[in-house]
């Protein structure tokens, strides 16, 4: 496009002139024009324990929330009766179309070279047991390397998979992948160790996976102690002998919901933040850690906002997701429902680590948004969460990241959120009100300043352009 000189002279001119909106970044400008907003915020989060009394009342009540279930639907309908009375706005459940399985009476027993009964926990989308169940020999393994040099000892029997916890991601693939591996050699079951660090007798369940083409096997979970002393028998030269029944079944899809609500904002309404975690749990303990604690953060964040008359200049919307645990669903649904809004969405943040004790947050997003981030954390000073570290995000918001929304979550203290992570032990006990009172802050204060200032939090390499 052809230029005049008055033009060209223009926009030289507009070069040199100092880059204020960098300015308004800085932590100074940030802490000058939101400090004692933050102060407010964070005072108002830690003068009482209605985050936790939300929580507990939330658990208590109505126990686990599993997809499918009567107590995650009466439980999504008391959060939006309740979510109304605290005048948020725009309060509403969008529907989705959830997977239902049914767990059924289920059991393990060793039954040579002694009898014991084995604390098992079958994994969600299992195939059950024929009826009566099954018996045979285990073969105890520790990989799937050793399973696969082992193979022709395997048809017949039940897989053990005794692999000691390194990490979640790492270890969590025999869980995931241990049915596959062992049909593909011909057992006839599979047993995994729970994925954790530490045990009490505990089994954890958790999603698994078939393959197309690959016989569909029994797949659960025993107590990490249970397969330690079943490795210790096996190298003895003794040959265990297990009992498994597992009536578990796959029903029709039923309906479920997100639950949305909105603080509205007073300029840029269509600009949004938004914080969450999902509102269902496993079919055991009551999913308190994973994820009640992470969804009433993220909701007690925005009613402190509104309660304390704090209107920013976007809107933030708090989502309580449906179906993460097996399948995603409501994830996928918000994405496509609002596929319309995503490059509106100026961040995501969710909180599913466990509302433990934050030391500030962790983002996903360009160097430039980076910095702003590092600039609010600032403001967290007064409770000691300042921490801005890469990685940020969740399975949650997942689909929003994938489509450039950067991304956030709580950095919370997760030494002790394997130990109950999936188990009957996920009880509202193992949380502390004074630190879900903090994790509400830090979400408070981070939607509070990213949806109130002037210029958009921007998008680049990490995030996708805007």
């Amino acid at each position: 496009m052809l230029r005049t000189a008055a033009v060209t002279a223009t926009l030289a001119a507009l070069l040199l002139l100092p880059d204020t909106s960098a300015g308004q970044r800085t932590p100074a400008a940030i802490q000058q024009a939101y400090g004692a907003t933050a102060e407010r915020i964070i005072a108002a989060a830690l003068a009482d324990s209605a985050a936790y009394d939300r929580l507990s009342y939330l658990t208590d009540r109505f126990g686990h929330r599993f997809s499918g279930s009567e107590s995650l639907e009466r439980a999504l309908d008391w959060m939006l009766e309740e979510m109304r009375a605290d005048g948020l706005e725009n309060v509403r459940g969008e529907p989705v179309m959830v997977p239902r399985w049914v767990r059924g009476a289920e059991s393990a027993r060793m039954v040579e070279p002694r009898p014991q009964a084995l604390p098992m926990l079958g994994l969600g989308g299992s195939e059950g047991t024929p009826v009566g169940g099954l018996t045979a020999e285990v073969l105890v393994v520790g990989s799937f390397d050793e399973l696969r040099e082992r193979a022709a000892e395997a048809a017949g029997r039940i897989v053990v998979y005794d692999a000691p916890f390194v990490t979640y991601g790492e270890t969590v693939q025999y869980r995931t992948q241990g049915a596959i591996e062992a049909a593909r050699v011909g057992a006839v079951a599979s047993l995994v160790r729970s994925v954790g660090p530490f045990g009490m007798k505990t089994p954890h369940t958790g999603g698994m996976s078939y393959q197309e083409g690959v016989p569909r096997i029994p797949h659960a979970a025993l107590a990490m102690e249970d397969v330690m002393m079943l490795r210790r028998l096996q190298e003895r030269g003794e040959r265990p002998v297990v009992q498994l029944r597992m009536d578990a079944r796959t029903l029709p899809d039923v309906m479920s919901r997100n639950v949305v609500a909105e603080l509205v904002g007073r300029e840029l309404p269509d600009e949004i933040v938004v914080l969450g975690g999902h509102s269902d749990s496993w079919d055991v303990g009551q999913g308190a850690m994973d994820d009640a604690g992470g969804v009433v953060a993220a909701w007690e964040a925005v009613r402190l906002l509104k309660a304390l008359d704090l209107r920013p200049r976007r809107t933030v919307r708090v989502v309580a997701w449906t179906n993460e645990e097996n399948g995603l669903r409501g994830a996928r649904a918000y994405a496509a429902d609002h596929a319309d809004e995503v490059a509106r969405h100026v961040l995501a943040i969710e909180s599913d680590n466990g509302a433990f004790m934050p030391s500030g947050v962790s983002f996903t997003g360009s160097p430039a948004a980076t910095a702003i981030i590092e600039a609010i954390g600032r403001l967290l000073a007064p409770i000691d969460a300042t921490t801005v570290a890469p990685g940020g995000g969740g399975a949650d918001i997942g689909p929003l990241m994938e489509r450039g929304v950067p991304g956030m979550a709580p950095l919370v203290d997760g030494s002790r959120y394997f130990w109950y992570h999936h188990t009957d032990a996920d009880t509202v006990d193992k949380l502390d009100p004074d630190e879900v009172a903090r994790v509400t802050a830090v979400m408070a204060v981070m939607a509070y300043v990213v949806a109130d200032l002037e210029e958009t939090l921007p998008r680049g390499p990490v995030g996708g352009a805007r």
